[in-house]
């Protein structure tokens, strides 16, 4: 799926759900540029995926048209494709490094960071015997992920655990430094 695709899924999804918003609502509850907004609406609506009604005080209601409901179809399609390929890719990672830390005998790891990927190393180190010693992030405020407390980056001064697993994918050059920065030796952090 292309990355504008993605976009302009998540935008028709919006107008699907309340055509009303401004692009700077939009903008703002989708993360996403001004510019860039209005350069997909113009697009839908020259592709004939949105009509566009003029409302009193000078606002516009967008509506998908039935083109643009097929088309939203189309796009969630692909996206649900896409989620699903990347999701069996990373549970072959997952798998493969956990197989990798059972050989050389790790017993326990820490999980740098929380999220979606957090939740799928979870679940497929359970088919292994490598433990989860617990979770750290640098907020490390107190939050639970799957019963354990999120802990604070001091957590990494315990000597109750063998590797850890940075289980972030936005910047994981950033991440190592910070662990490293903490006290850990590059050769104990593990990359996806």
């Amino acid at each position: 799926m292309q990355k504008d695709d993605f976009y302009i899924l998540r935008i028709m999804g919006e107008v699907d759900r309340d055509g009303s918003r401004t692009q700077r609502e939009l903008s703002a509850r989708l993360n996403i540029s001004l510019g860039l907004v209005n350069t997909f609406m113009k697009r839908l609506v020259n592709k004939g995926y949105f009509k566009v009604k003029t409302l009193p005080r000078n606002r516009l209601k967008y509506f998908l048209t039935p083109k643009g409901l097929t088309q939203k179809s189309r796009l969630t399609i692909e996206y649900l494709k896409y989620s699903a390929h990347f999701y069996k890719e990373v549970k072959m990672l997952l798998l493969e490094k956990f197989k990798i830390l059972e050989k050389q005998g790790v017993r326990r790891v820490l999980f740098w960071g929380t999220g979606e990927v957090a939740e799928l190393a979870y679940l497929y180190l359970q088919q292994t015997g490598v433990q989860l010693g617990g979770i750290v992030d640098e907020q490390g405020n107190g939050q639970h992920f799957f019963g354990f407390p999120v802990e604070h980056p001091v957590r990494l001064n315990t000597p109750d655990w063998d590797r850890v697993l940075v289980t972030r994918l936005d910047n994981p050059e950033r991440d190592i430094e910070i662990l490293m920065k903490h006290g850990v030796r590059r050769n104990r952090i593990i990359t996806l």
